[in-house]
């Protein structure tokens, strides 16, 4: 949308208003006793549900006393890393945890082939849709595209608003099915359109898991290996869930507590997790490395990255905001549990592209960033890697173009916000709604002809 220069002028000026008296100063949160983010200041969260779909774990009461401790992330009361080991030798990680989170257990071997059945049967659009949806004012944002995509999917449904559990359900894992086309099929039409390159629809094979399909969707060829795909699988497992606590997950139990439809609640779970705060953190984890990479002529010279790395810190480097992307986390602290099983698939896919100086440059950093972040940061607990860190890289060696990095995390997630929407219908009775403390001050009305 264009506007005229004075209109832009207009906004420009205005924007000293909004500034005067929105300001909220920093301090006031805890003189008033205001958990700003719903955490307090050593990040803890504020409870505010209870939910039965997973735990992230972070410490461990010891002798009484409250301990950091590794991290462990539960899928139903599973160990993701067990799930993950579980899996080995076969396909559909992800689909196993899908059903795990949806209705809490483990499914047996026909269960699991029931429901992958079913997922490839609900694997298909409206008639047209791609050409008069999906292709339609095509967008370099993706999670924009997939979330008009997902609002207009309702149209098509004559039981958008049913909230009976059985409907639901249905509309969940029709979601969960077709979200890798609405994320790729999005870009190819981004591509073409904008970019000007080739433009190609695969269909999706109803024998392939949805990390298959996802590869084969989005390449010309339609080819993939064994090793890039049973990657792929691990990292959406990893993806699924995370505690119930996470900004579009606790959007996705908002919208629902309202009595909202599903369609409307995923919308809102995609617009959380666009955020660079929450979904877009790998990409800025891959924009880092770049410019890591731009100044450090030796990756495997620890003392040169770590001389980097403080530049980062202080400021000096990159986006000057202090941070090094990747490290640390709201929750853990002496490590996170899907960062320390993903790297050991990452190595493998690293040796396998031929990777390997990139991975030493990423081990590297690894190694020094905790270290000078302890130093030069007042932490609360301990600073580690976190999943972010190496998920943008695995999606570049596998020829992942940058906007389906959130995307993909999106068809991960749309498993554990399928759970949690599914757990507040049937568990909650109140529409969540928090307070605010006012800071407004009473003001006497002065007439529009007396105003200055």
């Amino acid at each position: 949308m264009g506007y005229s220069s004075d209109t832009e002028r207009y906004f420009c000026e205005q924007r000293a208003l909004c500034e005067a008296n929105d300001q909220i100063r920093p301090e006031l949160f805890k003189e008033l006793g205001v958990k700003a983010g719903l955490r307090d200041e050593n990040g803890n969260g504020v409870l505010t549900g209870l939910t039965n779909i997973s735990e992230v774990k972070a410490f461990a009461m010891v002798d009484g006393e409250k301990k950091p401790c590794d991290g462990q992330l539960l899928y139903r009361g599973y160990d993701v890393i067990d799930l993950i080991k579980g899996s080995t030798g076969q396909k559909f990680a992800f689909e196993e945890s899908a059903y795990l989170l949806l209705f809490g257990q483990l499914p047996t071997e026909s269960a699991l082939k029931d429901f992958c059945d079913v997922l490839a049967a609900c694997r298909t659009m409206p008639t047209n849709f791609t050409r008069d949806v999906i292709m339609k004012a095509p967008s370099k944002d993706i999670m924009n595209s997939m979330t008009r995509s997902v609002l207009t999917l309702a149209s098509y449904d004559k039981m958008a608003d049913n909230l009976d559990v059985e409907n639901v359900l249905r509309q969940c894992v029709q979601l969960i099915s077709i979200f890798p086309m609405l994320a790729v099929y999005g870009y190819h039409a981004y591509n073409h359109y904008e970019n000007d390159a080739s433009m190609y629809i695969h269909r999706p094979d109803p024998e392939l898991s949805i990390a298959e399909n996802f590869l084969q969707l989005l390449r010309p060829d339609m080819q993939y290996t064994d090793l890039e795909a049973r990657v792929l699988d691990v990292a959406l497992l990893l993806h699924a869930e995370h505690g119930g606590g996470n900004n579009s997950s606790f959007t996705t139990r908002v919208v629902t507590s309202s009595g909202s439809d599903t369609y409307s609640s995923i919308a809102a779970a995609l617009c959380s997790l666009k955020g660079k705060r929450h979904g877009g953190a790998n990409i800025m984890v891959m924009e880092m490395m770049k410019d890591i990479k731009a100044h450090v002529s030796d990756y495997g010279d620890e003392e040169e990255v770590s001389h980097y790395l403080r530049k980062l810190l202080h400021k000096e480097a990159f986006d000057r905001k202090g941070l090094i992307y990747g490290m640390g986390h709201a929750v853990y602290s002496l490590s996170d549990p899907r960062e320390v099983i993903f790297k050991g698939f990452v190595e493998k896919l690293a040796a396998a592209k031929g990777r390997e100086q990139d991975m030493n440059l990423y081990n590297n950093i690894e190694k020094a960033a905790p270290k000078l972040i302890a130093e030069e940061r007042k932490i609360y607990k301990g600073v580690s890697p976190n999943v972010d860190f190496y998920s943008g890289f695995v999606y570049d060696m596998l020829g992942i173009p940058v906007e389906l990095f959130t995307p993909l995390f999106a068809i991960a997630r749309i498993a554990g916000w399928s759970a949690h929407r599914i757990e507040e219908l049937i568990s909650a009775n109140k529409i969540i709604r928090p307070a605010y403390k006012s800071l407004v001050k009473k003001q006497e009305y002065v007439g529009r002809e007396e105003r200055m």
